[in-house]
């Protein structure tokens, strides 16, 4: 029995992700969210659509149709996320092209106010290679400025102002992406691989964000200074930062 004057326990930390395809968040930022699923946090991964039309090119030449396919991404994605430590939910808003509605909005808002997010991770502004991308920014941000509103209608508390990381783009340098924060995700690479073998309608993608990680963690070596213990082979996960950071110290 808990004595009545017992501080109250504070709640884990809480990341949302709000992804627009079923595989962009392992591809992009299953490292981040296996370490904090790791540390005992909440992670809620906000999935916009599920990459049905454009993103399932493989299951589109065996012959399956939409409702099948859908049901492939949505199983693929919820073993990925699974095996990271989180929780995904399906908002089947439709892809090629992602359209932001004023119900889509209400249901991302109310996510936000439902979770409490300390840290948000979504796509970078620009990418000319697939507009689904730009569109879930917008939403994400849009949506994260309305569940601060204390005069926008819907259920829960608002939220105060958590930081936003955007993950890396496919092609980063067609896309105005700097690596300006680099995550080692040594430690919890190995799960982030095994999310990544879930997504068996994107396969040719697994060498190509192994390599990613390799460089990326070569470049996270090469910042962080000769004294960090750092292992050999790091890996590591880039990200943007478009609002300021704060602090009461300079890191």
């Amino acid at each position: 029995m808990t004595h009545p004057d017992a501080p109250a326990s504070t709640p884990p930390r809480s990341t949302l992700v709000v992804t627009a395809h079923a595989g962009d968040f392992v591809w992009r930022a299953g490292g981040a969210i296996a370490l904090a699923a790791a540390r005992g946090e909440k992670v809620t991964i906000a999935c916009l659509t599920f990459g049905e039309r454009g993103e399932s090119a493989k299951a589109w030449r065996e012959g399956k149709r939409l409702a099948e396919i859908k049901e492939i991404r949505r199983d693929e994605a919820e073993r990925a996320a699974a095996t990271l430590g989180a929780e995904v939910r399906f908002f089947d808003a439709g892809d090629y092209p992602l359209t932001a509605t004023a119900e889509l909005t209400d249901r991302l808002v109310a996510v936000y106010r439902e979770t409490q997010p300390d840290v948000v991770l979504t796509h970078p502004v620009e990418d000319p290679y697939n507009g689904d991308h730009p569109a879930a920014n917008r939403m994400a941000l849009q949506a994260r400025i309305l569940a601060q509103a204390i005069g926008y209608p819907g259920d829960g508390d608002i939220i105060g102002a958590p930081p936003v990381f955007y993950f890396e783009p496919h092609q980063p340098e067609m896309s105005g992406f700097r690596p300006e924060v680099l995550l080692d995700i040594t430690e919890v690479w190995d799960t982030k691989r095994k999310a990544m073998e879930c997504l068996g309608a994107q396969q040719h993608l697994w060498d190509y964000y192994t390599d990613l990680a390799v460089r990326r963690g070569v470049q996270l070596r090469r910042n962080a200074g000769p004294n960090l213990g750092l292992a050999h082979k790091t890996m590591a996960e880039a990200y943007m930062r478009p609002y300021p950071q704060i602090a009461k110290e300079l890191a």
